[in-house]
């Protein structure tokens, strides 16, 4: 017993030692850590802005193999080699701190050096979401269906848990910080088919609707015909479900179908797109711009509401967790990039708004909501997916609040044949 005692008391030991090291220039640090033995190494500020916890003494092994991507950290996250106590955000900044150090020779062999004497990492839990497995052709019809579903099709039930009533998975609109999301995502809604100026007997076609949520406000509000199109099967189900429900099957449907396989050509007064367009690739953004092109009449107007990374952030080439855990395939492109290619195809930029701040607001609300019903998450879709989803929202709420990530909304027109665009002179009827 006082062996292994021994033993235990050194190992703790070593990983302070090798914290010590790792941090030994990040000043103040603003988080504690606590061992598996229940020993703490205390925060040098008076409130902790959350507790890191290593569960056994494999973990840093695991975390820091590799720091030159965060796929490490992150799959060391969600299998349970560490925990956070606390505002998840505030951990990103270590992060940060530790990929982007520009280690000289002398300091990397002291610390891998102090790694490899740690003890080596336990086995990865097999149990729960692992990493996704995509076949064929990058970005065909057939493997993207695999990579939206890999995401969407979790658990509608789980989504529910911490979406707003409405189920928009998307950026809200706040009037002031602490508005509740609710109210946020329905004045969202709203300022999207103000922007789109939609008129009673208009046709609208929602590219990657989701749950449906703007196609049925759209219908009820703005008296609209709207067709919503989405890759994921359970998402098509629940929006029906509602257009049902709300009396609307007259007037709007859910389709799972991909918008290359549109071929209602010139059909539709307003096009809009909101969080698909992320999942496209850069590859295919003459041929998402070129199919909107098409379906639109002339004098019609597309909505095109996406992510954006900063032009200077560009990705390394390696693999990250969000490739691997939370959207495979996914892309990011500088809004230059989305601009370039929408009027290559022939249309006119009208508007192009930021809506930042909105996203970082979304997420933390998502964040907390997610928490506060942490059983009921595990229940449905177990520990490691709840963690995947905390940890990759707190992350992305980090990305939006330092302007790594960007959120636009951009408005386009496909003008008529004598040039037009039939838009009025001002904006002022966005913010009646």
């Amino acid at each position: 017993m006082g062996e292994t005692t021994r033993v235990l008391d050194e190992q703790v030991h070593r990983a302070r030692s090798f914290l010590e090291n790792l941090l030994a220039d990040y000043h103040p640090r603003n988080f504690a850590v606590r061992f598996w033995d229940g020993s703490e190494w205390p925060a040098e500020t008076p409130s902790p802005e959350f507790t890191l916890v290593l569960k056994h003494p494999g973990a840093l092994r695991r975390m820091f193999q590799d720091t030159s991507t965060d796929l490490a950290l992150g799959e060391a996250y969600i299998y349970d080699d560490f925990d956070i106590e606390g505002r998840i955000e505030a951990a990103f900044p270590v992060a940060d701190y530790l990929m982007s150090r520009d280690w000289s020779l002398s300091a990397k062999l002291r610390l891998g050096w102090e790694l490899l004497h740690l003890p080596g990492p336990r086995r990865t839990n097999g149990h729960g979401r692992g990493p996704a497995r995509l076949r064929g052709r990058r970005h065909s019809i057939e493997r993207d269906k695999e990579a939206v579903t890999y995401h969407y099709n979790v658990s509608n039930d789980f989504y529910a848990l911490w979406l707003d009533r409405n189920m928009v998975y998307s950026c809200a609109y706040f009037s002031h910080p602490d508005e509740d999301l609710d109210t946020a995502q329905e004045r969202k809604l709203d300022y999207i088919c103000r922007k789109l100026r939609l008129k009673p007997g208009e046709r609208l076609l929602d590219i990657g609707c989701g749950w449906g949520g703007l196609v049925i406000h759209a219908a009820k509000h703005y008296g609209v015909e709207a067709v919503g199109i989405t890759l994921s099967e359970p998402q098509a189900e629940w929006a029906n479900q509602r257009i049902r429900e709300e009396g609307l099957e007259d007037r709007v449907r859910v389709e799972v179908l991909d918008y290359r396989e549109v071929t209602e050509w010139e059909s539709f007064d307003k096009l809009v797109s909101v969080g698909m367009f992320e999942h496209v690739g850069e590859a295919l953004l003459p041929t998402y711009f070129e199919q909107a092109f098409k379906l639109l009449k002339p004098g019609g107007a597309f909505l095109n509401h996406g992510i954006a990374r900063d032009y200077h952030n560009v990705p390394s080439g390696k693999p990250s967790f969000s490739d691997r855990y939370v959207f495979p395939d996914g892309e990011l492109v500088p809004i230059s990039t989305t601009l370039h290619h929408a009027e290559a195809v022939g249309f006119e930029v009208r508007d192009v708004e930021s809506l930042r701040e909105h996203y970082a607001l979304t997420l933390r609300h998502w964040v907390r909501r997610l928490e506060a019903h942490h059983d009921e998450a595990v229940q449905l879709v177990g520990e490691t997916t709840y963690r995947v989803w905390r940890l990759f929202m707190s992350g992305s709420a980090y990305g939006f609040s330092t302007g790594r990530l960007n959120l636009y909304q951009t408005l386009l027109v496909k003008r008529d044949a004598e040039g037009r665009s039939h838009l009025p002179l001002t904006r002022e009827d966005w913010y009646r």
